[in-house]
């Protein structure tokens, strides 16, 4: 019979050869025997469809199988799930709990993550007591909004002072760094995302697997400062410029001129909330310029600052056109979240 160390080893290698549904059977046979590693690995794969068919549900069963027989992986996993309303019987609460149980089973990831989301203290415990650190996490701050300063009326656009603390830029910076590629630019004529002139940054974007609590956390903020259900979020990204990267004058709003706008708009809905954070502070330039409104803002760190993209009607507003203008010195770090009027997961 085949160890299930030798299942999951088997699976490495039809997925190195690129025969991934060789690859999932192996993972299955593994799951079948209760090995804790395959279980994680299949549980991840089909909850998002990744070289396996997308099965979400029977994706997180798998994954709470391997919470309940010792994961610390899958625990972590499972904490976003929780946080981000994929289950029905779980909320940001039990997302820190199972956040706790991963740090205590000692997977790295979840304890560097308690240390970022428990604010300071002059007398910093012990951070082997990760219920310690979980006690001190203000879930009441992170689902309410912080005060905001309207810089127009109409449309819509409002800075969100001190909207994410020091550690949680730092946090968001470092995670994004090594997965940084060229930003790309949607053609919806072509319905493909291309390289474009018009930006040459480089951004990274967080899906399910990729994304955890901080990120996570931050975006609740968000939504709660707009007054948006979380389902609305897109995934986060994080958008990174070097002196001279740019992105020039464009719209967030689904554009009304495409050919299959109305289908977009049903399944998908309208973009109409497009929120940035500042993530640092040490660059020349870089400001977010408004050109029909003739406003141009440059955030502080750890500053929001969110416009509305479409009018009462959820028609586009072109006034909204605006561009990322290039460092003069320095990088510019930046979050970059969409809002829709339609739940989007």
């Amino acid at each position: 019979m085949t160890s299930v160390s030798d299942v999951v080893a088997k699976a490495e290698t039809f997925d190195a050869a690129g025969d991934h549904r060789a690859a999932v059977d192996q993972l299955a046979i593994g799951a079948r025997n209760h090995d804790v590693e395959a279980l994680t690995r299949l549980g991840k794969r089909l909850l998002v469809g990744d070289r396996a068919p997308a099965l979400p549900a029977q994706g997180a069963g798998f994954l709470e199988e391997a919470v309940q027989r010792g994961g610390a992986e899958a625990a972590a996993v499972l904490a976003v799930l929780y946080a981000v309303g994929a289950s029905k019987r779980h909320g940001s609460a039990d997302a820190l709990d199972t956040l706790v149980l991963a740090a205590e089973r000692g997977w790295t990831p979840a304890q560097e993550q308690l240390r970022v989301l428990a604010p300071s203290s002059s007398a910093e415990p012990d951070t082997s007591h990760w219920r310690g650190l979980r006690a001190r996490v203000d879930l009441a701050a992170w689902q309410s909004a912080p005060r905001t300063t309207t810089l127009c009326a109409d449309p819509l656009v409002r800075v969100v002072p001190e909207l994410l603390d020091d550690r949680v830029c730092r946090w968001l910076i470092e995670k994004a760094r090594g997965r940084l590629t060229r930003a790309l630019v949607y053609e919806a004529l072509s319905k493909r995302t291309t390289v474009s002139e018009t930006r040459n940054n480089t951004a990274a974007t967080f899906g399910l697997l990729d994304t955890d609590i901080v990120c996570v956390f931050a975006q609740a903020r968000m939504a709660a400062c707009v007054g948006v259900p979380f389902r609305h979020l897109e995934a986060m990204s994080i958008l990174h410029y070097a002196e001279g990267e740019e992105i020039t004058e464009h719209f967030d709003f689904v554009d009304p001129d495409v050919p299959d706008y109305d289908r977009q708009i049903a399944a998908q809905g309208q973009r109409v909330v497009t929120f940035l954070a500042y993530l640092n502070d040490d660059y020349g330039g870089g400001e977010t310029a408004f050109l029909e409104l003739r406003l141009s803002h440059k955030g502080r760190r750890g500053d929001g600052l969110y416009f509305v993209n479409a009018r009462a009607d959820g028609s586009a507003d072109t006034r909204t056109l605006h561009a990322g203008r290039a460092p003069t010195n320095g990088e510019k770090w930046i979050v970059s979240q969409f809002m829709r009027n339609r739940p989007t997961f």
